[in-house]
């Protein structure tokens, strides 16, 4: 089979960041190293841009590789696609080039009809529980008022790149103040509780009723289960020291986002004060300088901070502060069933908001071979593609009776950045034929997936009852 190349149209992108940086065709070329001519057939997307091109944008104009990218807003595209393919909007014969030409030239005229989707769904849902008189109402009014709160902070995250810099440069300075990095980080955590007099008591499970960690500010005691290990010990001292020092400035930081519904605030608070809690811990500079020193080896870079698989893996995917940015990871958390319960992304990874993943991606191959690195190369529908670390952890708290938890940790980037990872080793980006994944089932229209579960939505199943496919679901038009 012939190899497929991704081709990357940016010219409009290009002119706007040329124009902003007050060059003319001639002067950005010679900055880039490149022919002004070059400048000019990508800029009326005559060719597309190499990546080795990319890479050089990158580093000479401090860019995001993600930030020249086909999409505009990945999770615009993501979610207007998503959009598109309800029947009830009735786009069934747009084409593939008119959604690019609208997230490229007019991402405004997408959002607001993302945001119409949004409140026709809803509109919807609630008169489907108003009809169906075997509909429980209540938990359909429920279910909708726990989920928005869970999409706004998650959007509001994904806005800011998975980068807090008030909080960030706070829990920097912090962790310098106790000598985070001279004593012991155990140590320190305890005696600046105990400024505030306060102690911290590891306590056995059994005492502790189910819970991992209780807070009682009236008797000034942090009680821990000695179900926690030791990172996740430190992790939550570090959560309580946010919420004593720093809640003032967190609840502003929320309110200035437009987090002000009282559920809003309350996740909203919960996620600063775990974010502060990891940026304390693994300090941004020190963190940074030592991921490009060992290639961003999460284990290694997981006993040298003393943090967990997980939390050292999710403090990769907020690596972006302005002058000093490390690699856009994005970060997803999932179970055995695909349920999706954390999902980040400092660069451009689309993240569908409804069903789970695709069962093609190693992720949830990680649960095969728990405890291993998993790796790969995958490829999305519209071409993009990156390199996928997968690896299954275990939660806190298990024991003979009630055994921990597996989840598996998904880390990924787009594929410039491979070559600087120490998993890619032994990879040649440019020469790996990628496995082709979609958002999800749903929203995926892969032609005989033997891995399919669902027919797209935007497709009548086909039944045809004389043969046996494959893929389990086909549909009209395959």
């Amino acid at each position: 089979m012939a190899k497929r190349t991704e081709k990357l149209i940016i010219g409009q992108r290009l002119k706007v960041l040329r124009k902003s940086l007050g060059l003319t065709q001639a002067q950005m070329a010679e900055e880039l190293g490149v022919s002004a001519s070059y400048i000019t057939l990508i800029e009326s997307d005559q060719r597309p841009a190499s990546a080795k091109l990319l890479m050089r944008l990158a580093q000479v104009y401090d860019l995001n590789v993600g930030e020249l990218a086909p999409q505009v807003n990945a999770q615009l595209a993501s979610d207007f696609d998503s959009a598109l393919k309800d029947p009830a909007v009735e786009a069934a014969g747009v084409t593939r080039a008119e959604v690019e030409a609208v997230l490229q030239s007019a991402p405004g005229v997408a959002a607001a009809l993302v945001r119409l989707h949004n409140k026709l769904s809803e509109l919807q849902m609630s008169a489907h529980a108003e009809e169906n008189p075997l509909t429980d109402r209540n938990k359909v009014e429920v279910l909708g008022q726990i989920a928005r709160p869970v999409e706004r902070v998650r959007d509001w995250f994904y806005g800011t790149g998975n980068y807090i810099d008030v909080i960030d440069r706070l829990a920097e300075v912090q962790a310098e103040e106790m000598g985070l990095t001279r004593s012991e980080p155990h140590v320190a955590l305890t005696e600046r509780l105990a400024q505030h007099g306060l102690r911290v008591r590891i306590l056995p499970g059994e005492v502790m009723g189910g819970a991992l960690r209780r807070y009682d500010p009236h008797r000034r005691e942090l009680m821990l289960s000695e179900l926690l290990g030791q990172a996740s010990r430190r992790f939550q001292m570090g959560v309580l020291l946010a919420r004593l020092e720093h809640e003032e400035l967190i609840r502003a930081t929320l309110a200035e986002a437009g987090l002000t519904g009282p559920d809003e605030e309350a996740l909203g608070r919960v996620s600063l004060f775990n974010y502060f809690a990891a940026a304390l811990l693994m300090p941004y500079s020190r963190f940074l300088k030592a991921c490009e020193a060992e290639r961003y080896d999460i284990e290694l870079l997981s006993h040298r901070f003393g943090t967990s698989y997980e939390q050292t893996a999710h403090r990769m995917s907020n690596l972006q502060r302005p002058e000093a940015r490390g690699i856009p990871f994005f970060f997803v958390r999932i179970d055995r069933a695909g349920n999706v319960s954390k999902r980040f992304s400092a660069g451009r990874f689309p993240f569908s908001r409804f069903g789970g993943t695709c069962p093609l991606w190693n992720i949830h191959g990680a649960f095969e071979q728990p405890d291993r690195i998993h790796c790969q190369m995958i490829r999305m529908p519209e071409g993009a593609r990156y390199f996928s670390i997968a690896r299954t952890v275990t939660r806190v708290g298990g024991t003979f009776g009630a055994p921990a938890q597996k989840l598996a940790i998904g880390l990924g980037c787009d594929v410039a950045y491979a070559p600087r990872l120490i998993y890619a080793d032994g990879i040649d980006p440019e020469k790996a034929e990628p496995t082709d994944i979609g958002l999800n089932c749903y929203l995926c229209e892969k032609r005989n997936c033997a891995s399919r579960a669902q027919a797209p939505i935007n497709r009548r199943l086909a039944l045809n009852e004389r043969e046996r496919s494959v893929a389990l679901f086909r549909f009209e038009g395959e």
